[in-house]
């Protein structure tokens, strides 16, 4: 199945939004690692509805004047990577949360590096926002976007 895309300039480098008919599947970074997110065939679609409300809701998180996304979102992972996707949307604006903390949240408390193999492979970042999570003992740890971005996101979220 073919995928939708569009790119999107945004503060931290062009964005590239993906979708399918059900959701949004992935916001990927302009220096993504290859492979990091396995997606398939695209086509570029700039009016595709998703990925339309996926630019607006974006652009507005970065203009300051958007806290809580609503976009559908169409996660493409094993079981244990979507538990650990789904905990990341848990995660209040603003906050932050440890890989072990996410660990215990899904029920495998021993799972903490099993958690940031997860979350580094987050297909939807900033929506699903693994920039909120950091090591335990508060340093920002490794991110697809790059540590700088991850500041910025969480500088953002502290105005």
């Amino acid at each position: 199945m073919t995928l939708a895309f569009k790119n999107m300039p945004s503060p931290v480098g062009e964005l590239r939004l993906v979708a399918s008919d059900k959701g949004l599947v992935a916001i990927l970074w302009e220096n993504d690692r290859p492979g990091r997110v396995i997606l398939g065939p695209l086509a570029e679609d700039r009016d595709h509805a998703i990925l339309t409300d996926a630019e607006r809701q974006i652009a507005a998180y970065f203009a300051g004047t958007l806290t809580r996304f609503d976009v559908p979102l169409d996660f493409r992972g094993t079981d244990f990577q979507k538990s650990v996707w789904a905990a990341l949307l848990t995660i209040p604006f603003g906050e932050t949360r440890s890989y072990g903390e996410i660990a215990q949240q899904i029920g495998r408390p021993s799972a903490s590096r099993a958690v940031g193999a997860a979350n580094g492979r987050n297909p939807i970042s900033i929506i699903a926002p693994c920039h909120r999570v950091i090591g335990s003992n508060g340093a920002l740890t490794g991110f697809a976007g790059g540590l700088a971005t991850k500041e910025l996101l969480l500088r953002l979220e502290q105005r």
